[in-house]
């Protein structure tokens, strides 16, 4: 098993062949695929193994210190979902994402997995920006955004390939700056 990092309560590590199980599960819980999908279970198990798990491995060789690695609750070993910090296409800007199974939500861990990312990210490579986008109705990922330290700086409208329940408000995007970030952590460091 090859770690990224560790939180006090999270592994984050790269994905594996083995953990198809893992994704396909997760991939098909309605409310966690409700903003992704409007809840439909995608993608199935010959696309998680053929295509999604290939993916993201030769991603960690093409971009090293990016990618998308499994969440892994470090008490128990239990698979808890995954986070991404990978570059966009086109902009320059990195991207941040995540997806947790339901028995992860409401602890905290999103956060958790984001911010020590999001450090990780600042402080090891030489990168400006970090953006995330979601649904403007999914409030919880936009709590979570906001906790990191990211600031919404637009709304628009994208087209999606699936019905979502209030996606006519729109699709939000995020950010935080090199310069932000590190502005918070010296006042944090004053204040303590």
């Amino acid at each position: 098993m090859r770690v990224h990092l560790r939180t006090g309560r999270l592994t984050i590590r790269r994905f594996t062949p083995a953990d198809e199980d893992n994704l396909v599960a997760l991939n098909s819980d309605p409310e966690v695929m409700r903003y992704i999908t409007g809840g439909l279970a995608e993608p199935g198990r010959d696309q998680v193994r053929d295509e999604i798990i290939p993916f993201h491995l030769a991603a960690y060789e093409q971009h090293p210190g990016f990618g998308t690695w499994a969440a892994e609750d470090s008490a128990t070993g239990d698979f808890l979902g995954w986070f991404h910090l990978r570059p966009r296409r086109g902009d320059g800007a990195i991207d941040l994402g995540y997806r947790l199974r339901r028995a992860a939500w409401g602890r905290g861990l999103a956060t958790e997995g984001s911010v020590a990312l999001i450090g990780k990210a600042f402080t090891e490579h030489d990168i400006d920006r970090i953006v995330a986008e979601t649904l403007a109705v999914n409030l919880p990922s936009r709590r979570v955004l906001d906790k990191c330290g990211l600031t919404h700086v637009r709304t628009f409208d994208r087209p999606l390939p699936y019905p979502i329940e209030g996606s006519e408000h729109g699709v939000v995007e995020y950010e935080l700056t090199r310069d932000t970030w590190a502005a918070v952590i010296l006042a944090n460091a004053k204040n303590n």
